[in-house]
């Protein structure tokens, strides 16, 4: 059973892997054998480490994924990969009535766009060789719901579920499985405003049935799995990860 979850012999590319979600993430396929390429604006230093002690090696591929222009070059310097892990992103908070074009387009073209483009390319390379691939989105409890002073975050999340189900619908037959995990409250750079307002941090865990915030490592293993031969048969699917937040 455990070989369905080996990833030895792989090579997994997580864009925004330096911190938070994305480092714990680079770091589970790393444990479970995949060499991992980290796509970012700096070096990934604590990733590295963490992955070299994991007994797999990283490349850095340096680039700012605020727009498309990069994703070419990206994936050139990569060289082949088995495994796309789109997690980069963005979110500006701002009352809907006050939300702005900038703030609106810069998390559109983050958190949506790149992440199709960057799809795209690892999809058309996989096809083109006649083999498979895996493509973990990472979208959001947000993907579910409305959320509130949030809106191009929300709309993003929701797009990149609406784009996990219809690139499954074209891809499934090449041998490309696209998943997304969902996660809910974790303790992030994107939850430091959320944690540090004490009401709306209390009124957030009352709801949560697990009781506490989610840690970054709490996302590894589903990583591991839609990452492995254990999903083959998985396509489309938006995962939450939620501490039970959407049960409730």
């Amino acid at each position: 059973m455990t070989g369905l979850f080996d990833l030895a012999g792989k090579r997994a590319m997580v864009t925004g892997a330096n911190t938070g979600l994305g480092q714990a993430i680079a770091v589970g396929l790393a444990k479970a054998g995949a060499d991992i390429v980290a796509v970012g604006r700096s070096e990934p230093g604590e990733t590295a480490r963490l992955v070299a002690n994991a007994g797999r090696s990283v490349q850095a591929v340096f680039a700012d994924l605020s727009s498309v222009e990069p994703i070419a070059r990206v994936m050139e310097e990569a060289g082949p990969i088995d495994i796309l892990v789109n997690n980069a992103g963005v979110i500006r908070r701002a009352d809907a009535i006050d939300f702005s074009e900038a703030d609106w387009d810069a998390v559109m073209d983050t958190n949506l766009k790149v992440a199709f483009f960057l799809s795209q390319a690892a999809a058309r390379g996989w096809i083109a060789a006649g083999r498979g691939g895996k493509i973990i989105q990472v979208a959001s409890l947000l993907s579910f719901q409305g959320g509130v002073r949030v809106p191009s975050y929300t709309a993003s999340k929701s797009g990149l579920a609406g784009l996990t189900k219809a690139m499954a619908n074209e891809w499934a037959a090449r041998g490309v499985n696209v998943n997304a995990i969902a996660p809910g409250y974790f303790v992030t750079n994107n939850t430091e405003a959320l944690r540090a307002d004490e009401t709306r941090s209390r009124q957030i865990l009352e709801r949560i049935p697990a009781g506490r915030w989610g840690a970054p490592d709490d996302l590894a293993g589903v990583a591991v799995f839609l990452a492995s031969a254990a999903s083959d048969y998985m396509h489309g699917a938006i995962v939450p990860v939620d501490g039970g937040w959407l049960a409730r």
